[in-house]
């Protein structure tokens, strides 16, 4: 007897887009066929429902099958110190594109609409799964693994100086050798005070590298100063998917000028912090926030009004060294900050100023473009931001130890 078996056809599974991981972000999601999407970048608002930052999306495409996907990154204008804008997504800002979240290339097929505006990804899938981002992602699982690198180092030390507005350890590093005497320079160091900014901390973990490495240099950064580290300054943000806010709607580089522990209890533990460090006797000869924006590159000193200039030299002195020694490519020649960025209204200074006005702290904020460096002669990578960090390290080693001596 034959029998006839009657094999059901195989159905592939259609194409599906979600953010259901650490630090996924979308907002809406259109299907306008099987191989094109419309997928709105989620963006966030401050407190005061102002200020929409869309600098962020992160998300994984699963069942991509064979055929070359359309991806149209929409929703993207915007608002930047109550000023409107067309947003941060734009022709000079490709996203990156991964088959295992630890290797990340820029997307090389695309084209910008600047009047929706819209940016449309061409994707000709290598694997059935990949992730897009906006720039290379830092996880809090990033962080983490390289804590417990460092953790092994005699010369690193790590406590805990508060909690997040949504109850995460907020912590702060300590690298030295040698004695912790009063009068040995202090340096500070801050990253990711912006969650998109993600930049900013591979750089931080270049530094700290650098810093623990058993070198000449490593070994002679660590016993000439003491240096103190906040590697990650929003983790809610960072593992939500979140922009530039709090949990609670604040920007954390807005608000130095504000001092409110339950709003914003990130700025109150990281100033607390400080002023511990400055009550114990210590100085603090240079400090410095690294952030990243989409074109621009500078540096940024402290107020101009600075009655006396005493931190000028130290300011030429740090952007000549981090001009000539490092992939750092200004736009602009060095700035000093004012004492706001929004004259008359309050929350509106950033940590350069606040520390300015509050301890007469020599403050700096560094931008990265997440554009085409042309230093590097590409866009920016991980190993770029890598290498940047241990390079920061030594300039501002250069510039601390040579202006002491001056």
């Amino acid at each position: 007897m034959r029998y006839l078996i009657l094999l059901a056809p195989v159905v592939a599974a259609a194409v599906t887009v979600g953010t259901d991981f650490e630090g996924g972000s979308l907002g809406r999601i259109e299907k306008v066929s099987d191989v094109h999407f419309r997928l709105a970048v989620k963006g966030e608002r401050d407190q005061d429902g102002r200020n929409r930052q869309a600098n962020w999306y992160y998300f994984r495409v699963d069942h991509a099958g064979t055929k070359e996907l359309t991806l149209d990154m929409v929703d993207l204008p915007g608002e930047y110190n109550y000023q409107p804008n067309r947003g941060a997504v734009t022709k000079d800002t490709p996203p990156v594109i991964s088959y295992d979240q630890q290797t990340w290339q820029h997307v090389e097929t695309f084209e910008y609409d600047p009047a929706e505006p819209k940016l449309t990804l061409h994707i000709l899938p290598k694997q059935s799964h990949f992730w897009i981002a906006h720039v290379p992602p830092y996880t809090g699982q990033n962080l983490d693994r390289f804590r417990s690198f460092a953790a092994g180092h005699p010369a690193f030390h790590e406590e805990a100086i508060g909690k997040t507005a949504g109850g995460r350890e907020l912590v702060l590093w300590t690298i030295s050798t040698g004695l912790f005497s009063r009068d040995k320079p202090t340096v500070w160091l801050m990253f990711r005070q912006h969650s998109w900014e993600t930049g900013s901390s591979w750089a931080g973990e270049g530094a700290v590298r650098a810093l623990l490495r058993d070198d000449s240099v490593g070994r002679r950064l660590r016993q000439a100063i003491i240096w103190k580290v906040f590697p990650l300054c929003d983790p809610d943000g960072v593992a939500r998917g979140g922009v530039r806010f709090n949990a609670n709607g604040y920007d954390l580089n807005r608000n130095w000028d504000v001092e409110d522990a339950r709003k914003m209890p990130e700025i109150a533990a990281q100033r607390e912090a400080v002023r511990a460090w400055l009550r114990d006797g210590h100085t603090i000869v240079l400090y410095f926030s690294l952030h990243n924006t989409e074109t621009g590159e500078y540096l940024e000193g402290p107020p101009e009004q600075s009655a006396d200039g005493r931190f000028r030299p130290l300011a030429e002195r740090l952007f000549r060294i981090l001009s000539t020694e490092t992939s750092f490519s200004p736009t602009t020649p060095l700035r000093y900050a004012d004492t706001t960025t929004t004259a008359g209204m309050g929350g509106r200074m950033t940590v350069v100023q606040g520390l300015y006005r509050d301890f007469k702290i020599p403050a700096f904020l560094m931008e990265q473009r997440i554009s085409f460096n042309p230093k590097l002669g590409h866009l920016p990578e991980v190993p770029d931001r890598l290498r940047f960090g241990a390079q920061l390290v030594k300039a501002i080693g250069m510039a601390v130890i040579d202006v002491r001596a001056n």
